[in-house]
């Protein structure tokens, strides 16, 4: 029984992404389980930083109160620290790619 042409078309585009797949498969570097570690590593960078700007900030507020505070100054510079420490690990695995 002769296949008609939607069906032939169908199929082969099944087969191709089939292919395609494997190949993918074949070809990762890495898996999903990498991926998910280093966006656990980029989010746990920033925030601890985040955090201990918060605590000490909170800690001088208590300690030295006056016009500044202390515990925006700190969360800032600890987001500005996170996000550089998550730009060092992210560029360093790229190198590694590389």
């Amino acid at each position: 029984m002769p296949e008609n042409p939607e069906e032939k078309k169908f199929s082969q585009t099944i087969e191709e992404k089939q292919q395609r797949k494997l190949a993918a498969r074949k070809n990762a570097e890495h898996p999903v389980w990498f991926g998910l570690g280093m966006f656990g590593l980029v989010g746990w960078s920033v925030a601890i930083p985040t955090v201990i700007g918060i605590f000490i900030g909170i800690w001088l507020d208590k300690t030295w109160p006056g016009r500044p505070s202390w515990t925006l100054t700190l969360l800032f510079f600890g987001v500005i620290t996170g996000c550089w420490n998550a730009w060092y690990w992210i560029k360093r695995e790229s190198r590694k790619k590389d």
